[in-house]
């Protein structure tokens, strides 16, 4: 872990959400987090410049992705005109290496009429994350999808088959196949559908700019503008797309940034 002051700042903030009379934070401040807000009504807010969704009850999320830097800028403008400023510190992490061999070569190395299939599905993935909605979903605190073991980590270097790929951007959970996969939160379905690299692929739009993406799945039992509630079933572990084995990859994104799921949802329960 580096930025030791700045874990002890961000320390300081998640211990005492309250920072202001005006706002309320709870959450990790640290890369990688994910901060539930609540600020007065018909406050606008901004993020490092960039407008944050808020609900008309006040609510609001914060996020910080895997590399964000060691502060964050946060501006609220209340309704009479005022004008606050708050610095937020933000924890800095280091990941581990994790190195995958056995996949299927052509999802490793693709051949040219495969990639423009890969570039094509990513601008629908896109799409179904770009729009921020009027879904409540955001204000409950996500559940864990399926539970098992984690086979891969949020930020981890990958290594596949000996050559180097993106960051992992989410958590790997093993778990036998068919076992049911339920929605982390109620929300709309605003994806459902075969990718190449990650198989069947749903995606959940929880409103405040937070979506999150069930990968591999065995089959979908949901199909795109579907209405969800916590808890419901959405699918089944599986292993469809670039998979060794039967798992769930499952990403929390915030307007875009992906998330570490292990934080945003907590420790998994046992059992």
């Amino acid at each position: 872990m580096r930025g030791c002051l700045a874990a002890f700042a961000a320390a300081l903030l998640a211990a005492a959400p309250a920072i202001a009379g005006s706002l309320t934070l709870d959450g990790d401040f640290t890369e990688g987090g994910l901060v539930h807000a609540v600020v007065a009504r018909r406050t606008r807010v901004t993020l490092d410049g960039r407008p944050v969704p808020v609900a008309p009850d006040g609510r609001f999320l914060l996020g910080f992705g895997r590399d964000a830097p060691a502060a964050a800028e946060l501006v609220l403008l209340m309704p009479d005109g005022t004008r606050e400023e708050r610095r937020l510190a933000v924890a800095q992490r280091s990941y581990a290496v994790q190195r995958i061999d056995g996949l299927p070569r052509d999802t490793v190395t693709p051949d040219p009429a495969t990639l423009e299939r890969i570039k094509r599905e990513a601008a629908e993935v896109r799409a179904a994350r770009a729009e921020p909605s009027e879904e409540g979903g955001f204000e409950e605190r996500l559940v864990w999808p399926v539970r098992g073991p984690l086979s891969g980590l949020y930020g981890s270097q990958r290594i596949l088959d000996g050559e180097p790929r993106a960051p992992h951007l989410g958590v790997d959970i093993a778990a036998p196949a068919g076992t049911p996969v339920v929605a982390a939160a109620s929300g709309i379905v605003r994806l459902a559908a075969p990718l190449f690299l990650t198989g069947n692929t749903v995606i959940i739009d929880h409103g405040g700019g937070l979506t999150t993406t069930y990968a591999h799945l065995s089959r979908m039992d949901v199909k795109v503008g579907q209405q969800v509630r916590q808890g419901m079933e959405i699918g089944a572990v599986g292993a469809t797309g670039r998979a060794t084995g039967p798992n769930l990859h499952w990403g929390v994104e915030w307007l875009g940034t992906r998330l570490d799921p292990q934080l945003a949802a907590g420790p998994m329960p046992a059992g």
